[in-house]
């Protein structure tokens, strides 16, 4: 998935990212705005991870959100 689509639609994803993260405060969120290397450095600092798992994590919730943001193919 392109992380575009994400920081596009931050509004529609942020429910997913906070359910995902769920130490990231609302105001966490607010300072992200859909901004992955903000996004991978929240989840660092929030979860004491390394930059190379905040980013594997991230990777992980873009292939499982895709589907989401896949076009629906009519019939």
């Amino acid at each position: 998935m392109n992380w575009n689509i994400i920081e596009g639609n931050w509004k529609q994803f942020r429910g997913e990212v906070k359910a995902q993260w769920g130490k990231l405060t609302d105001d966490q969120l607010d300072v992200i705005a859909g901004k992955r290397m903000q996004l991978a450095g929240k989840i660092q600092e929030a979860y004491g991870v390394t930059k190379d798992e905040a980013e594997h994590q991230i990777k992980d919730f873009e292939l499982r959100n895709n589907k989401d943001v896949l076009p629906k193919h009519a019939s």
